[in-house]
């Protein structure tokens, strides 16, 4: 029996089964009977594990199953062929387990597989190229991994996360989830969402899973406080976590040349650009077991928290002060967090217009296009000139351009990210670049 042959036998063994248990417990979160749902998912689910632990793939000898797995992961290494990776995933937990394994993470291979490599850092030795579609008409912006160098002409490109948008009276959210079609914070796909003020200036990231332990998010506004607490109504959501501050420097009429923005990553340490560096509390799943319960809220209950002091120019002020102060103590540097700025274009003479080198990535000049480095630059000794005959240094981490994003065609953007950025904190950061700035233009 081929190798192939081999695949395509367990994805038919399972295919249907796995989708009859989809099904049920999807519908058992959407029945109202908590009761009736919970029967129908554990009857059928008990089933459906017995008949998987009990096949001749489950049972398969570690060896085997590892250089099987193992080969399969090297041969598709990219989609839609790498959906087969995910469906050996699927099979079983003998199966998963050594998917998990084999199966590395964006950060060391580039590669995203499984749903959890949204919210995990990029790669370190390129960049993941993706692009983002935006429909005016429903207020709804698509993510898509970009598939081939011609991805853009031909709109080639595999579906990672969508944001929708919604105007309220004193604030714009953009709902982000794992869905195309159902984009609500009542879904059981949502994973955050990005919130700005009034004039589009000031923007705050949230997040359905907590950071690291040893993150220092900034406490809530009084107002907020209050909202917080379990004990006023059990409907406020307890995932929602405050993970980045972005800023647009006031820049009324364009008198100050191009957009000024700051991003102040709470969940990403500075000192993940050392030598040696890494981001920690990387998430082993992506959305939690009580993510129905954890992401609904009353829609008349959110309309009557105060957001007042949620955007205020003190607290950002203070927020952003602190986050870029020279005077941190040696001890807490490690657990500053990490700034990023746009990159300064420079004017072109010639074509009488600010330019970046964006690599052939972005074709249409826009207020909205932007490239992103890290704000701190630590002081370091300059690197020994190279030996003659030698290759020049590698660039430092401080100096590459970890996001960048571009107009390429009508409602057409790019997207490239890379460490120490994940895939749904780059999309958020791109989607404040959309919103209308009253005061940046």
């Amino acid at each position: 029996m081929s190798f192939r042959s081999i695949v395509r036998d367990v994805r038919d063994g399972f295919g249907s089964l796995s989708r009859r248990g989809f099904d049920v417990r999807l519908s058992g979160h959407h029945n109202r009977g908590k009761s009736q749902g919970s029967v129908n998912d554990l009857s059928d689910g008990n089933q459906a594990v017995l008949v998987i632990q009990n096949s001749r793939w489950a049972n398969l000898p570690p060896e085997l199953l590892f250089d099987v797995i193992k080969r399969l992961e090297e041969s598709e290494s990219t989609w839609p062929a790498r959906k087969h990776v995910v469906a050996c995933a699927a099979v079983c937990r003998s199966w998963r387990s050594m998917c998990k394994e084999i199966v590395r993470t964006p950060e060391s291979c580039g590669k995203l597989t499984f749903p959890v490599s949204l919210k995990q850092p990029g790669a370190r030795d390129g960049t993941i190229q993706c692009f983002i579609k935006r429909d005016k008409a429903n207020l709804t912006y698509h993510l898509f991994l970009c598939l081939s160098p011609a991805a853009l002409l031909v709109e080639n490109g595999k579906f990672l996360l969508s944001a929708k948008r919604t105007r309220r009276t004193t604030c714009t959210e953009y709902v982000i989830s794992m869905d195309p079609d159902n984009i609500s914070r009542s879904s059981s796909t949502y994973i955050g969402k990005l919130r700005s003020n009034f004039l589009g200036t000031k923007f705050i990231i949230y997040d359905t899973q907590p950071p690291h332990s040893d993150v220092h998010i900034p406490p809530p506004g009084r107002s907020s406080r209050r909202f917080n607490s379990k004990k006023v109504s059990p409907k406020v959501p307890s995932g929602s976590y405050n993970i980045a501050h972005i800023t647009y420097e006031l820049n009324v009429l364009g008198t100050r040349g191009p957009r000024r923005m700051h991003c102040i990553m709470h969940s990403i340490p500075s000192s993940s650009l050392e030598p040696g560096g890494s981001v920690p509390g990387q998430p082993e799943v992506l959305l939690p077991s009580n993510s129905l319960e954890d992401s609904f809220r009353s829609i008349s209950f959110s309309k009557s928290l105060d957001r007042s002091t949620e955007f205020s120019s003190s607290r950002f002020s203070e927020i952003m002060g602190a986050a870029i102060s020279r005077e941190v103590p040696e001890s807490e540097k490690s657990k500053a967090p990490l700034v990023l700025k746009n990159k300064a274009p420079r004017w072109h003479e010639q074509l009488q217009c600010w330019c970046l080198n964006f690599r052939g990535r972005v074709t249409i000049a826009s207020v909205k296009n932007f490239q992103l480095i890290a704000a701190q630059q630590p002081p370091v000794a300059p690197p020994p000139a190279p030996a003659a005959g030698t290759s020049q240094p590698a660039q430092p981490e401080h100096d590459k351009v970890i996001l960048q994003f571009g107009k390429v065609g009508k409602d057409m953007f790019t997207m490239d990210y890379r460490y120490p950025l994940s895939a749904f904190q780059a999309f958020a950061i791109c989607l404040s670049s959309f919103d209308t700035k009253l005061a940046c233009e």
